[in-house]
């Protein structure tokens, strides 16, 4: 087994390989202009790191978001034109999931991360591993209160939601914890806490881009 997994549905470009029972090598990069321009990189980086080629992959997955448009569509059309390249399947697992998996938190917490316009994208978890419920896209303020919070959408509001609320736990998902959750189920199929699915993108509203109207006319 050998997991590629990386994730663009937040400020974090990141990167990983998985061979089923550890993380072999792991990039990360925060820029949030940059999706396009740095997965492809930060892929070959991973894979060299790792003394491995692209041809060693035997699965590929992305973070299904919810995230921005346009970061979160680099990721997972990335992951079905490199699946689709080597004869792997490709699949999606959720951003949240992976950046609660990576806080190791055995207790019930949220995730958020920024959604802009003043809200946040977040999920509410019995643990690192068990998703109790979302992802759901809320103003902070609108969060359930008390829980421990975990992610940068929290960091961002701690005024609004209470900085002794916030964890010493990653801002970011990397993509070596989606990695792991991944191999795991890929390990044992079936298993009751499903975390993998398809490579679609987990869209909570509208893109922030529209179509521009029919322009009006002038009359003379």
């Amino acid at each position: 087994m050998l997991v590629l997994a990386f994730d663009t549905a937040t400020p974090a470009v990141t990167a990983a390989l998985h061979d089923g029972e550890r993380v072999l090598a792991e990039s990360t990069t925060v820029d949030a202009r940059r999706h396009g321009e740095l997965l492809v990189p930060t892929i070959e980086t991973v894979l060299r790191e790792a003394g491995a080629s692209l041809g060693d992959v035997t699965a590929v997955v992305a973070g299904s978001g919810p995230g921005p448009y346009t970061g979160l569509r680099v990721g997972l059309v990335t992951a079905q034109a490199l699946a689709t390249s080597l004869g792997v399947p490709a699949y999606g697992v959720c951003t949240l999931d992976a950046l609660a998996y990576g806080s190791g938190l055995a207790e019930p917490f949220l995730v958020a991360t920024d959604a802009r316009r003043k809200e946040v994208f977040w999920g509410h978890y019995r643990d690192a591993r068990t998703r109790l419920s979302g992802p759901a896209v809320d103003r902070p303020q609108d969060l359930p209160g008390e829980l421990p919070l975990v992610g940068a959408g929290a960091r961002m509001y701690a005024e609004i939601v209470g900085a002794s609320r916030l964890l010493d736990a990653p801002e970011y998902p990397h993509a070596g914890a989606m990695a792991a959750l991944a191999a795991g189920e890929l390990a044992e199929p079936g298993a009751p806490e499903a975390v993998l699915g398809p490579p679609r993108p987990i869209y909570l509203r509208r893109p922030d881009a529209k179509v521009p109207s029919a322009p009006k006319k002038v009359s003379t």
